[in-house]
């Protein structure tokens, strides 16, 4: 299936959009990043990202997306979605699947109560309705540690937030390289990405998602919380709630039955 990676870009006022797609299969699912989005994009990585997708590219074409580029400052959560829906609308995408990871998890939320026709199924993973004490535990120190320009301590302290104490044993093995990879030329992409995340609240306006809603999340999460996921499924009528016991922010890249679990709902007929 690798032929059918693809690395793309969609003109938006004043910026563009970055992409990936892979498969060619007729159902369309959307995945949307979290704030790792803010250290990289994904142009250009399509046959880097591929791999987990790969046993469901027959049936699916996935799309991967970045925030637009440039990203302004002051840019919401809100304002995020509207390019979302604009990017899809120009790639000719009128109804798909969306799957938010984390910050890419509030995106998905507004594209949702915005633009409902849309989406058809919503997948809201390791994400949460609105800023809370446990977000603000750990986003405004990030954000401090990217201004001081400090990446190594930037990366472990996101690892030792999101993974599980049987992860990390082997993870912190990379920590002294840590600070040498992936470092971007600047920091304020990263920081209009986590401002925003600092002023989103959609709790009032979840009602309004009528699409049937997957929300997962685990039970050990050191970034939102677990009770953002269950406060989610309370907020949105007939959703379903999954917490993996035992892991937290990234439970997406740890549980071995993730995107199994993700692609069944998304075949699911219900």
């Amino acid at each position: 299936m690798l032929w059918h990676a693809k690395n793309g870009q969609v003109p938006l006022e004043g910026g563009v959009m970055s992409y990936v797609s892979f498969g060619s299969g007729a159902k369309k699912l959307v995945i949307l990043p979290g704030l790792s989005d803010g250290l990289a994009t994904v142009a250009g990585k399509a046959l880097l990202l591929v791999g987990p997708y790969k046993p469901y590219l027959n049936d699916f074409t996935v799309y991967l997306f970045s925030r637009r580029d440039p990203l302004p400052e002051g840019t919401s959560i809100r304002d995020m979605a509207a390019d979302q829906a604009a990017a899809l609308k120009a790639l000719g995408v009128e109804r798909t699947s969306v799957m938010g990871v984390s910050q890419g998890g509030l995106i998905a939320q507004y594209l949702a109560i915005d633009h409902p026709e849309l989406v058809e199924k919503l997948v809201l993973t390791v994400t949460a309705p609105c800023v809370n004490d446990v977000i603000l535990s750990c986003v405004p120190g990030w954000m401090d540690i990217a201004r001081r320009g400090d990446h190594k301590a930037l990366m472990i302290d996101t690892a030792e937030r999101s993974y599980s104490p049987a992860y990390l044993k082997k993870y912190r093995k990379m920590y002294p390289i840590l600070g040498r990879v992936g470092k971007p030329k600047t920091y304020d992409r990263f920081l209009v990405n986590a401002q925003a995340i600092l002023s989103f609240d959609a709790s009032a306006e979840l009602p309004k998602i009528a699409c049937p809603t997957l929300i997962l999340g685990g039970t050990e999460d050191r970034v939102v919380g677990p009770d953002a996921s269950r406060t989610l499924a309370e907020l949105i009528p007939g959703s379903t709630l999954h917490l993996y016991p035992g892991l937290g922010h990234a439970a997406y890249e740890e549980a071995k039955d993730f995107n199994e679990r993700v692609f069944g709902f998304l075949n699911d007929a219900h």
